[in-house]
C-alpha cells in the first residue's frame, strides 16, 4: 500500500475533503449487490422490446454543454489525469478500455459539479478568488508539494490548477448552498439521539471491521469467468500494479463504487456470511478473496478494526513533521540505498521537532506538518512504529525510488481517553449530516431531471 500518510482525496468525487464528524459506531452498512431483485417502478415494458438503430458510445465525446456551460474533452481529461495520480497510477498505465470508462464517470462528475455551482448562483452564493486561493494552497500537502509547487505539478501530471481549482469551488459553493437551502429544515429529536446511544452501549465490546470491497456480478454462465477476473485483479492489487481502491472505482459493479469501494465501519452481523466470516479471519491491510456470494463474488480489503467504545492506541492524535527528499532521475537501488543509509543517520540525530528544520536544511529536504493525525490514519507498516517512539523521535526512512525517502518525527501525542460513548451533541450532528447528505442525494437528483444537456 502507499507510504503517504495523508491521504489523497475520495476517488470518484473529489480531491478536496469535507471532514465531518465521524463516529463510525453508528455506520449500518449493507451490500446491497448481493440482492439480485429488481425494485419495482411504473415504466411500462413490452414484452419483447426491439431496439430501432444503434448505440455507439464510442462515437460520442467526452464533452457536455450544461444549461449553457461548456464541459470540454480538456476539462474531463484534465480531471482523469488528477483522479489517476492521487492513486499512484499515470493515465498511459491504465488500459485504453478502462481510461473510456473513467472520462465517462468524471464526465458525469463534472456535470453534478457544474449544475452544483449553477444552483447555488441561483441563491447569490459566490465563492471568491482569495476563498479558492487559500483552500488550494490547503490541499497542497495533500500531493506533497508546497503550495507555490503545486500548479507546476498539476502540469507535470497533465492535469492543472484551474481544474483543481474549478474542483474547489463547487465543493464550497455547494457546501454553503446546503448549509443555506438544507441544514435549517432538518430535525433530530432526543428520542432518535437516546435510542442510538442505548443501542451503542449494548454493543460495547463488540468488533467493528473497516471494510472496502470490489465486487462484481456473475450470472452461473460467466462464474469461472468471472472468478478468474477478480484472481487477476486480486493479483494486481498485492503486486501494487494498481491501488485497491482504482479497481473499486472503476470495475466495481458495487454501490460502494462511488467512494472508492468504503463500506465503511461494519459489524459482521451486518454483513452476507461468506463476506462476515472472511472479515473476521483477516489482518489489518490484507486484501481476500474472490469471496462467492449469491450472484457473484467479492474482494475485500481490511482498512481497519477496532472495539466499539473500548480505548485503543491507535487512536492516540499525533503531532508530526515529516521530512522527504526526492532521488534524481535515473537513480540506482543501490545509490538510493547508500542516500538512504545517509538521511537515515541524519534524522535519527534529529534533537526534537525544533531541529527538524535546521535538519532539513542541511539535507535538502522539504518539511510537511500535521498536527492533528489519528495513529489508525498511518499504513500500517508505521502504526506500530509510532506507537513506541518517544516525543522528539524519528522513524526509520521510508519511501521508494519513485516516491523518494521520508521519515517521521514525533513533535507530540494526545493519549485516547478510555472508551466513552458519544455525547448526544454528537450523535446529533452525526444524524444531522447524514439526513443533509440524504437531501442533497435528493436535490442533485433533481437537477439533473430538469437539465438541459448537450452532448458533442
Amino acid at each position: 500500500m502507499s507510504d503517504k500518510f495523508k491521504k489523497t482525496a475520495r476517488l470518484a468525487r473529489t480531491i478536496v475533503v469535507v471532514a465531518g464528524l465521524m463516529t463510525g459506531t453508528m455506520v449500518a452498512a449493507q451490500q446491497a449487490t448481493d440482492d439480485q431483485s429488481a425494485p419495482a417502478n411504473n415504466l411500462d415494458f413490452p414484452a419483447n422490446i426491439q431496439i430501432f438503430g444503434k448505440l455507439d458510445p464510442n462515437v460520442r465525446k467526452a464533452t457536455a454543454i450544461v444549461n449553457g456551460s461548456v464541459i470540454t474533452e480538456t476539462d474531463v481529461d484534465q480531471r482523469v489525469a488528477m483522479i489517476a495520480s492521487a492513486n499512484n497510477v499515470t493515465v498511459d498505465k491504465i488500459p485504453a478500455e478502462e481510461v473510456e470508462r473513467l472520462k465517462l464517470q468524471v464526465l458525469r462528475q463534472l456535470i453534478d459539479e457544474t449544475l452544483e455551482i449553477q444552483e447555488a448562483a441561483t441563491e447569490d452564493i459566490k465563492v471568491t478568488p482569495a476563498e479558492i486561493n487559500d483552500a488550494y494552497a490547503r490541499v497542497a500537502p495533500n500531493f506533497h508539494v508546497e503550495p507555490k509547487k503545486l500548479a507546476a505539478y498539476m502540469r507535470s501530471i497533465g492535469s492543472s490548477e484551474r481544474s483543481l481549482k474549478r474542483q474547489i469551488e463547487g465543493e464550497l459553493a455547494w457546501r454553503r448552498y446546503l448549509q443555506r437551502r438544507v441544514e435549517p429544515l432538518i430535525n433530530v429529536g432526543d428520542e432518535e439521539v437516546n435510542a442510538i446511544l442505548a443501542r451503542l452501549k449494548a454493543a460495547r465490546g463488540t468488533e467493528e471491521y473497516h471494510l472496502k470491497e470490489i465486487y462484481l456480478s456473475a450470472p452461473p454462465e460467466r462464474a469461472q469467468q468471472v472468478f478468474n477476473t477478480e484472481q487477476q485483479i486480486l493479483q494486481d492489487i498485492e503486486k501494487g500494479t494498481k491501488p485497491f481502491e482504482y479497481y473499486a472505482s472503476t470495475v466495481s459493479e458495487a454501490t460502494t463504487r462511488a467512494t472508492g469501494g468504503d463500506l465503511g465501519w461494519v459489524r459482521t452481523a451486518t454483513l452476507p456470511d461468506a463476506l462476515a466470516e472472511a472479515a473476521a479471519q483477516m489482518q489489518v491491510g490484507q486484501v481476500a478473496g474472490p469471496i462467492q456470494l449469491s450472484g457473484g463474488f467479492s474482494i475485500l480489503y481490511l482498512v481497519d478494526k477496532r472495539q466499539v467504545l473500548t480505548a485503543d492506541p491507535r487512536d492516540a492524535r499525533l503531532s508530526l513533521k515529516q521530512l522527504t527528499i526526492h532521488f534524481p532521475k535515473g537513480v540506482t537501488q543501490a545509490q538510493a540505498s547508500q542516500q538512504a543509509t545517509s538521511f537515515g543517520a541524519a534524522v535519527k540525530d534529529i534533537r526534537g521537532c525544533g531541529d527538524v528544520e535546521k535538519v532539513a536544511s542541511q539535507l535538502g529536504a522539504e518539511v510537511v506538518d500535521n498536527d492533528s493525525i489519528v495513529v489508525r490514519q498511518l499504513p500500517p507498516q508505521l502504526q506500530q512504529i509510532m506507537l513506541q517512539l518517544q516525543v522528539g523521535q524519528s522513524t526509520p526512512p521510508f519511501g521508494s525510488l519513485q516516491e523518494g525517502m521520508r521519515a517521521l518525527v514525533l513533535c507530540g501525542r494526545d493519549d485516547p481517553q478510555s472508551g466513552q460513548l458519544p455525547s448526544a451533541s454528537q450523535v446529533q450532528g452525526q444524524l444531522e449530516d447524514q439526513r443533509v447528505n440524504l437531501r442533497a442525494e435528493q436535490k442533485l437528483r433533481d437537477l439533473r431531471r430538469d437539465a438541459i444537456i448537450e452532448y458533442r
